[in-house]
């Protein structure tokens, strides 16, 4: 493997994109499973992929839309698998005012149509773009960000003239899909590394939104399946979150309080004490 996994990272997290040649990484199409990214791959070859709580058989080149809010994996089947795949972050395409896509696009949002079937002529010209985008990343053109952007935005728009892939098995209910990503959502928000870093989604309204459903019908789905609500699955997430940081940092309860989302530590504390029955203070103790 050419480069490493924390390489990748570090340039993501520096540049908030990276595109790059499949057959130069073998591993490339497998090794992301990082929140903060969205995903858009170019592939030729045989895989497995399952997406939320359904599977897709591909053979041939597809064009797959990787959303970081959705449970994704990819199995690759064949001996020889080649194409093209471009990392992005939402801040990245947020400073050309274009975040409005991502969300709300049949491409990436749940039971959307996150993969199309590419004819050779989409295959040719499509590898054209992803061509032009490593050109671009690699040259010290001074707006080869905007560049950059304006490929991912002519990628998207050429995809939605496309049908998606009717190739998916539906393995359980409408209920039983939302609340399978909201319960991997509400895990990938921890855990907590920073109090530079908050929580970012508190509330059922906030992990609705980010699954483009109605708070509502995320409400009644998480019920019908689990027993619970939403809110108590997120306020128990939370809740193991104080304890493990209260036992495992000397983070102060303000920092605490900030980083799991709370405007005042005073509303950290009635928080942890409703759901516990004690105070922050008393689990940090414990410890010594």
């Amino acid at each position: 493997m050419s480069r490493t996994l924390s390489t990748y990272n570090t340039e993501l997290k520096l540049k908030g994109f990276n595109v790059f040649q499949i057959e130069n990484d073998g591993n490339a199409t497998n090794m992301y499973s990082r929140k903060d990214f969205y995903k858009i791959c170019l592939t030729t070859g045989k895989s497995r992929i399952h997406y939320a709580d359904r599977s897709f058989d591909a053979e041939g080149t597809i064009l797959f839309f990787g959303n970081p809010n959705i449970p994704y994996s990819w199995e690759t089947l064949s001996t020889q698998y080649v194409g093209y795949t471009i990392l992005f972050s939402e801040d990245f395409l947020i400073s050309g005012k274009r975040s409005e896509i991502l969300q709300k696009s049949p491409l990436f949002r749940m039971g959307g149509t996150p993969i199309l079937e590419i004819s050779e002529s989409q295959r040719l010209f499509l590898n054209n773009v992803f061509q032009r985008m490593i050109e671009e990343q690699q040259s010290d053109y001074e707006f080869k960000d905007d560049l950059i952007r304006n490929y991912i935005d002519l990628i998207l728009h050429e995809s939605l003239k496309l049908k998606p892939s009717q190739n998916f098995n539906q393995a359980k209910s409408a209920a039983e899909r939302l609340t399978t990503v909201f319960l991997e959502l509400l895990e990938r928000q921890f855990p907590v590394e920073s109090p530079e870093r908050p929580l970012s989604l508190k509330s059922a309204k906030d992990y609705a939104d980010n699954l483009s459903v109605h708070v509502n019908h995320l409400n009644r789905a998480v019920k019908e399946v689990t027993g619970r609500t939403t809110s108590t699955h997120i306020a128990e997430r939370i809740v193991n979150e104080a304890k493990a940081i209260l036992q495992h940092t000397t983070w102060n309860i303000s920092e605490i309080a900030y980083a799991l989302g709370f405007e005042y530590p005073t509303y950290f504390n009635n928080f942890f004490k409703k759901q516990t029955g004690t105070s922050p203070s008393s689990v940090r103790l414990e410890k010594v």
